[in-house]
């Protein structure tokens, strides 16, 4: 029972981690002024591009399969 117990707080463990939020670019519709942000800026804010890694939207995040995690054998 306790070695189940062990494995199941460590899969637990595995799953439960997170990524940051990314950046996007966000430009104004009323003066074209350009701002990096993780959430709109708020009305009059269109999305320009992203998302980024960094607070200053300069990294592409690379968005592709993840490595991290358990591997599992096909058929199953």
């Amino acid at each position: 029972m306790r070695p189940l117990l062990l494995l199941s707080t460590l899969l637990a463990c595995l799953v439960a981690q997170a990524a940051p939020m990314p950046f996007y670019l966000w430009q104004s519709r009323l003066n074209g002024k350009l701002t990096c942000s993780q959430t709109s800026p708020g009305d009059g804010w269109s999305k320009l591009s992203g998302p980024f890694s960094d607070a200053g939207c300069r990294q592409p995040l690379h968005t592709g399969p993840s490595t991290k995690g358990l591997a599992v054998p096909k058929g199953m």
